[in-house]
C-alpha cells in the first residue's frame, strides 16, 4: 500500500500544468465531437421524420383540396378528368342555398349537434364524477357491465330501434328527434376518459369542501368543474361531432324523407346514379360548407381537446 501511494505521488508530481491543460483541451474536443455527432444524428432523424409526415399530410389533404377546387367549377356539373376548373365561380354555392334542401339539412344537423352536446355532456360528466368519487355497492359490476356492453356494435340494435322509434312517430320527417333520443340515451356509458380525468383531481378538495358544509352538487359544479375545463370541452366536442358526421343511422330512420335528413344523408343522396351528373359540383360545395363550422370549432378548442384526452388517459 505504501508503494502505491508513493507511485501516485510520483505521477502527480510528474504532470505539469501545461500537460494538465492539454489533457483538458483534448477531453473537451472529444466531448465536442461526440456532441456534434449526436446532434447530426438527431438532425438527420428529425429531417426524415418531417419529410415522411409532410408526404403523409399532402396525401391526406389531396381529397380535400380536390373537393374545394371542384366546388368552384362552373363549366359543367358532372365529374371530369381534370382537377383545376376551367371556369371559376360561386354558382354551386348559390344553387346550394337557393335550389336545394341543404339549408334544412344543415339546420337539422346543427339542432342535433347542439342538443346532444349539451345533454350528453351533462350526463357523461355526472356519471364520470359519480364513478370517480362515490363508492357504492355494485359500482365495479356497473362499470364492467357498461364496458362489455359498449363492445357490441350499435348496428345490431338498429332494427329494434327503428321499430321503437316508428311506434313513437320519430322517423321520417321527425327523424332528428329520434336521432337525438338515441344519441343521448346511452351517453352515460362513455364515461371512461372523463372518469380518468376526475381521478387525477385530489380527493382532498372534496373532503375540505364537505367539512365546510358543501353538498355533492356544489362540489361538482363549483369546485370540480372549474378544474375540469379541458375534459368538459373534450366532451362537448366529441358529443357535437357525433351527430354532425353520422350517416348510417340518420339515413336509416329518416326513411328517405328530405325534411328529416341531416347533411350526411342528404348529400349522399346526390351521389346516386340519377343525381350525380346534375349535382356533383353542388355536392362538393356542400361538403366544403359542412366542414367549415367543425373545423373552426376544433381549431379554437384544440388545446383543451388534447389536454382532455391526455389528462383522462390514466388508470382509474
Amino acid at each position: 500500500m505504501n508503494e502505491l501511494k508513493n507511485n501516485d505521488e510520483f505521477l502527480n508530481e510528474e504532470i505539469t500544468p501545461e500537460e494538465e491543460q492539454a489533457l483538458k483541451q483534448l477531453q473537451e474536443k472529444r466531448e465536442e465531437k461526440r456532441h456534434m455527432g449526436l446532434k447530426a444524428k438527431s438532425t438527420i432523424s428529425n429531417t426524415i421524420i418531417y419529410i415522411i409526415l409532410g408526404i403523409i399530410s399532402v396525401i391526406w389533404l389531396i381529397p380535400f383540396v380536390f373537393i374545394v377546387l371542384q366546388s368552384f367549377r362552373v363549366e359543367n356539373t358532372w365529374m371530369v378528368g381534370y382537377v383545376l376548373p376551367k371556369q371559376w365561380g360561386f354558382d354551386n354555392y348559390i344553387r346550394l342555398f337557393k335550389e336545394t334542401s341543404f339549408p334544412r339539412w344543415f339546420l337539422n344537423t346543427f339542432i342535433m349537434g347542439l342538443i346532444v352536446s349539451v345533454v350528453q355532456t351533462v350526463m357523461v360528466l355526472s356519471m364520470s364524477y359519480t364513478l370517480s368519487r362515490l363508492r357504492f355497492k355494485g359500482r365495479k359490476f356497473l362499470m364492467n357491465f357498461m364496458l362489455v356492453l359498449g363492445m357490441f356494435p350499435g348496428f345490431l340494435t338498429m332494427i329494434v330501434l327503428y321499430r321503437i322509434l316508428s311506434d313513437m312517430h320519430l322517423i321520417g320527417a321527425n327523424a332528428i328527434w329520434g336521432c337525438i333520443l338515441v344519441y343521448v340515451a346511452s351517453s352515460g356509458m362513455g364515461y371512461y376518459i372523463s372518469k380518468g380525468f376526475f381521478d387525477t383531481i385530489p380527493r382532498s378538495l372534496d373532503e375540505a369542501a364537505r367539512i365546510d358544509g358543501a353538498s355533492r352538487l356544489q362540489i361538482f359544479y363549483k369546485i370540480i368543474m372549474p378544474l375540469a375545463k379541458p375534459i368538459v370541452i373534450y366532451t362537448i366536442l366529441t358529443a357535437f361531432m357525433a351527430p354532425w358526421g353520422d350517416f348510417v343511422f340518420a339515413r336509416y330512420i329518416s326513411n328517405f324523407t328530405s325534411s328529416g335528413m341531416n347533411v350526411a344523408a342528404g348529400l349522399y343522396a346526390w351521389l346516386e346514379k340519377d343525381m350525380i351528373n346534375q349535382m356533383y359540383t353542388t355536392f362538393c360545395a356542400g361538403g366544403v360548407i359542412v366542414s367549415i363550422p367543425i373545423t373552426i370549432l376544433f381549431l379554437c378548442l384544440q388545446k383543451y381537446y388534447v389536454e382532455g384526452v391526455t389528462g383522462g388517459a390514466v388508470k382509474g
